[in-house]
């Protein structure tokens, strides 16, 4: 048995931690006799994403299941070290700090570990304690492709130790076999019945594709009369898709194919940090905004912000806010891209696009929901519309809301797109960033947005 076939353990992981986290931040609160305050609860809320993911990230339940209970307690403390050095940051950029006690921030800060060492020594004993002994689960894989190979890189991991795999079946010649499945060859498909009733096989895992299906029906057939457990995973390579995961609808069991990022704790995780940075950023340069509002009203007749319609989540239009960089505003049927040397452009303008600055309006955007920091940059609906006629899958980098910076930004995609190429580029990264997301990348590419603007040599 291992790990991850027990709920328990995943709610541990995904909720019992930071809820423990923020329980006793409130015990704490109360029998200091002190008020709970809107502050305590935004600490509570900052606590409760912060320590979700970086717990997740450690992995503390890898080091709990090899049984190296020094390493384990390490972690907890590392990770918590983590979070509140995390904390403490945010508390000093917004001046938080000091609107809480020190004695309860101190309390809570010291006994916080250790009530995690203790809640989580119980999920131990009453999850991996249950048996006398460990249960190895002996296994084959059934198809020579990269479904298996990837399958048993996994369950070669300490984390899975339960799992003993004895092999693979496959009809066709081995020569030609992933490099990653690297096991014994143990025969063709018909010799699978035999095999697993003799050598009392525990589990299965089919790796046919999804063309196989008349081998499949055979090969389940013949395993109905042996008592193990049947896994098919399907050949996901055989598709270009973005998220692939196993889900539910009305009870019955689905594979999506193409699907956002942001489900579940991750939405939370990622609409949490987005509140977060989108509030300290609008509060230091709010007197930077106030000065630009200045220049663009002098410098040039007309508005000082350039609202114009985009495509946001779902392919929705939504309102994208600018200061205004160019003498006119367009957001018409066509829109002509803004180019090198520009004549539209003012003199104030250029130096706005050319440090960004003029994005900056865009975090209200964020705060009112419709935008995210980092994500596929927005484009007008007349260049939507055009390109998605042009490039395969231009549509999926809508499935997220759209942001202020993005991966292909910083890998040298900001500015004028003025051939099909350069778009079609810019959506492979769009899509990359879809498919690998995680709130680390999220930092990385703010940081590298920033290297990007003091550059102050790819916008026009």
């Amino acid at each position: 048995m291992t790990e991850n076939d027990i709920p328990l353990v995943s709610f541990f992981k995904r909720m019992l931690d930071p809820m423990i986290i923020l329980g006793l931040l409130y015990l704490v609160i109360v029998s200091e006799g002190e008020l709970f305050t809107g502050s305590y609860l935004l600490l509570m809320i900052l606590a409760f994403f912060i320590s979700s993911y970086t717990f997740d990230q450690i992995d503390l339940y890898r080091t709990q299941h090899l049984g190296n209970r020094l390493a384990y307690a390490g972690d907890i403390f590392l990770g918590w070290a983590i979070i509140v050095a995390i904390l403490m940051l945010i508390g000093q950029a917004t001046g938080l700090r000091y609107e809480f006690s020190d004695r309860v921030i101190l309390l809570w800060i010291t006994l916080a570990p250790f009530a995690l060492l203790l809640s989580r020594a119980t999920a131990y004993g009453l999850v991996f304690n249950t048996r006398k002994e460990h249960v190895i689960r002996s296994a084959v894989i059934i198809g020579s492709n990269d479904p298996g190979g990837d399958l048993l890189r996994r369950l070669e991991s300490p984390r899975n130790a339960g799992v003993e795999m004895r092999g693979y079946f496959d009809d066709r010649d081995q020569s030609t076999r992933p490099a990653g499945l690297d096991c014994t060859y143990l025969g063709a498909l018909e010799e699978v019945g035999a095999y697993v009733s003799t050598q009392r096989i525990k589990t299965i895992f089919i790796c046919l594709p999804m063309s196989a299906n008349p081998r499949i029906m055979t090969l389940l057939d013949v395993l109905r009369d042996t008592t193990a457990s049947v896994y098919f995973i399907p050949d996901i390579y055989t598709f270009d898709l973005m998220r692939a995961r196993l889900d539910h609808v009305g009870g019955i069991p689905v594979i999506g194919v193409c699907e956002t990022p942001f489900m579940g704790l991750s939405s939370l995780v990622k609409r949490g940090s987005d509140i977060v940075l989108a509030l300290m950023i609008q509060i230091m340069l709010l007197p930077i905004m106030l000065l630009i509002a200045i220049g663009v009203k002098l410098s040039s007749p007309g508005p000082i912000i350039f609202a114009q319609r985009r495509y946001g989540l779902n392919g929705e239009e939504i309102v994208v806010y600018k200061f205004r960089s160019m003498a006119v505003c367009e957001d018409g049927p066509v829109v002509e891209q803004a180019k090198k040397n520009d004549a539209r452009v003012t003199r104030f303008g250029a130096f706005l696009r050319r440090t960004s600055l003029d994005e900056l309006p865009q975090f209200i955007n964020v705060l009112q929901g419709r935008m995210s920091i980092v994500g596929p940059r927005p484009h007008a609906v007349a260049h939507n519309e055009m390109y998605r006629k042009l490039i395969k899958g231009y549509m999926l980098r809508h499935k997220v809301k759209p942001g202020i910076t993005g991966w292909a930004q910083v890998n040298g995609l900001r500015g004028e797109t003025d051939t099909v190429e350069k778009m079609r580029l810019r959506i492979q990264f769009d899509l990359e960033y879809l498919q690998n997301w995680s709130l680390a990348l999220d930092l990385l590419i703010i940081l590298r947005t920033v290297k990007e603007v003091l550059k102050k040599d790819s916008a026009y």
